[in-house]
């Protein structure tokens, strides 16, 4: 194990290329473009809303009426406002003499009141000889108060916490829900794109974009919109209510903005960087973990092990150095900011404290006072001042982070984006025609193709296959034998040329058509970690038993089927590992044949049978394929006698095409020079 420094590589990595380009207008622009994503939740994400609206509305009058019985009716003895007898269930004993008073006259309080509400009477004093200008809770009323207010803070727990529990599953469930919404589309994205994509992609780098960066799109409202304006409103509120106490004091708590706006501005091409790094980091680690395991036969036959260990580690320790470097940086700016916000609150504090040995009067005394009485600065409106001082304060390395936070968000998004702006280079015409209900014949026609446009790998290829026939298409290594089937089935389209069936141009049809009428047995045999029946079905799900069953006899398969411990639904380990290679080349031949497409390709599809099932597999498949048209890609001369017309491919041309007899014949001919080689080389 490799020894982690936790500072090693820290300047260095953090300087690098500019900055991914990500203005505010780019960030507008994808928020904009997950909308299709969000539209089918939409009444769901407003009701989460209007849920979230109605607690902030709720909350905070209910914090500043609680803040105020508690600090100043129970602890201070103040008596109570109106609405907090109403709410307290208590009579008009432990309402103030001067809201008594303004309820019965109808008026504002004089100017000339003087609040004496901070003064405490110790127990048995009569309060009946006090001045009617002092308000003051009797010990008994206080204990009513208390209890009647923690009976209330009982029910208030009760009832969040059954609350928040249906609240959290609800959001979870939406936005889990938006997030499968972008998946699909990414992973459907992803398989119509072309091979030639897949063929230069990393495997690990489109499921880390599936997995992890389409995860961004469940914060985009969170992080992006509900809970900036969730805060910034908070902000403001809180603002708003340290206005009402004092509007000088608003102002110098407004003036921690400027330079917390200023790092933000300074600081955020740094992140943007790290954020990426972070992402390029792990999806190469989730693209060595997958090459890994894909390859652990490999790995383990060659004694490779210490290799793909130290290769997986170093990028792993990459990750974790990316991750560790970015929340390293979030960290130390939020640590400024905090310190900013720690000043401005002693500073506050301090203010506040001398106003209250002043008695000073708040801004809005008489209005805030008939409400909950904050007439002066005393304890209570000390309270809600500094909560709301240090709320704002801290709110805004709130922001900050939210800031930070939505780098990566929308980084990761453009990220996710990226596979689904990608063009797929096969797709459907603009008005396809239908395929052919029977198919007569498939043609090549001067077809010209590369995965490199530069670099063709057949060059001018004419071939033409009836149906009822078995076509062998023949050739050394890299011919283009492959390339040429999968040219058929439209996964590449030709550079130049034509590619028909019953001379209709296979462009002009829709891919999912073509694919449909066209069934292909691989030589690489892609079995799932299910029943026996269901990767035989895999191409026809809704395939009944006894179809299945009839494929499995003519690939020779249901014998040893039969002989599993649960038959045809016998459990298959990863990528089938429970079975032969020859088993599993013919449950790969049983998915094709039970596609009953009227065009089947064969990919070396005999190359782990032993002869004498070759030969039967060969046999039920000609005699079940008399009105279809067969491809075989095979290097096996008992495979190759048996078809009626063979295609010999040498550097992307068909050089030779007819009979087995017919080319074998040919002087100096290039398949019976490849012949003759296959004889010398399989003769004893």
């Amino acid at each position: 194990m490799s020894d982690l420094s936790l500072l090693e590589g820290y300047v260095d990595r953090s300087t690098g290329n500019d900055p991914p380009s990500m203005s505010f207008r780019a960030m507008l622009q994808l928020a904009f473009r997950t909308w299709p994503y969000f539209q089918p939740m939409l009444k769901h994400l407003m009701v989460l809303g209007g849920l979230m609206l109605s607690g902030i509305v709720a909350g905070i009058p209910a914090a500043f009426v609680g803040t105020d019985l508690f600090y100043n009716k129970v602890l201070l003895g103040q008596k109570l406002q109106p609405l907090q007898a109403t709410v307290l269930f208590v009579g008009d004993e432990y309402v103030t003499n001067e809201a008594r008073q303004l309820g019965r006259q109808g008026t504002s309080a004089p100017s000339n009141i003087t609040d004496n509400s901070h003064l405490n009477f110790p127990s048995g004093v009569d309060n009946s000889a006090q001045p009617d200008t002092v308000s003051v809770l009797t010990q008994e009323q206080r204990k009513t108060v208390r209890n009647r207010l923690i009976i209330w803070g009982i029910v208030g727990s009760l009832f969040g916490a059954l609350f928040g529990a249906g609240f959290w599953y609800y959001n979870v469930w939406v936005w889990q829900s938006v997030n499968q919404n972008l998946r699909v589309a990414m992973v459907e994205r992803a398989e119509s794109l072309s091979l030639s994509y897949h063929d230069n992609a990393r495997v690990g780098d489109a499921i880390f974009r599936v997995y992890q960066d389409s995860a961004m799109i469940v914060n985009l409202i969170q992080s992006g919109i509900y809970t900036p304006i969730s805060a910034a409103l908070s902000l403001l509120l809180g603002l708003f209510v340290v206005a009402m106490f004092d509007p000088w004091f608003t102002l110098m708590v407004v003036v921690v903005v400027f330079p917390v706006a200023w790092l933000s501005i300074v600081s955020t091409p740094r992140i943007r960087r790290r954020v990426l790094a972070n992402r390029i980091a792990n999806s190469d680690l989730t693209s060595r973990a997958q090459e890994v395991f894909a390859a652990v036969k490999v790995v383990k036959a060659n004694r490779a092990e210490s290799r793909v260990f130290d290769r997986f580690s170093a990028d792993s320790i990459r990750a974790l150095d990316a991750a560790y470097f970015l929340r390293l940086d979030m960290a130390l700016i939020t640590l400024v900011v905090g310190l900013l916000a720690g000043s401005t609150l002693i500073l506050s504090e301090y203010i506040m404290v001398s106003w209250i040995i002043d008695q000073r009067d708040t801004f809005l005394g008489a209005l805030v006072a008939s409400l909950i009485g904050f007439a002066v600065w005393n304890y209570g409106a000390y309270r809600i001042a500094m909560g709301q001082v240090g709320g704002f304060a801290f709110g805004m390395r709130g922001l900050l982070g939210i800031w930070m936070r939505m780098q990566d968000l929308f980084l990761a998004l453009e990220r996710a984006f990226f596979l689904l702006d990608i063009e797929p280079e096969v797709d459907d015409p603009e008005n396809p025609l239908p395929f052919p209900i029977r198919v007569a014949r498939v043609r090549w026609h001067n077809v010209v193709f590369g995965y490199n446009p530069d670099q063709p790998i057949l060059r001018g290829i004419d071939l033409e296959a009836g149906a009822g026939s078995i076509t062998a298409i023949v050739g050394a290594t890299g011919s283009g034998k492959s390339t040429l089937m999968s040219l058929l089935l439209r996964l590449y389209d030709p550079n130049s040329g034509r590619i028909e069936v019953n001379d209709v141009d296979l462009k002009d049809m829709a891919v999912d058509d073509v694919r449909r009428h066209a069934a292909i047995a691989l030589q690489k045999n892609v079995l799932f970690a299910n029943t026996i029946a269901n990767n035989i079905g895999f191409g026809n799900p809704t395939a009944e038993p006894a179809a299945i069953e009839t494929a499995a006899t003519i690939a020779c398969a249901h014998d040893f089927i039969e002989a599993q411990s649960k038959g045809y639904n016998t459990e298959l380990g990863e990528r089938g590992a429970k079975l032969s290679a020859g088993q599993r080349q013919r449950l790969s031949i049983a998915r094709a044949v039970l596609r009953d497409a009227p065009i089947l390709i064969l990919d070396e599809p005999t190359a782990s049978l032993d002869a004498q099932t070759e030969q039967r597999v060969l046999t039920n498949l000609t005699t079940w394929g008399k009105d279809k048209v067969i491809f075989l890609i095979t290097h096996r001369l008992s495979t190759i006698r048996n078809a009626d017309q063979i295609a010999f491919l040498e550097d992307g041309r068909i050089v030779e095409k007819g009979s087995h007899d017919e080319l074998t014949r040919m002087e100096n001919g290039r398949y019976r020079a490849f012949v003759e080689a296959e004889t010398v080389e399989t003769s004893p």
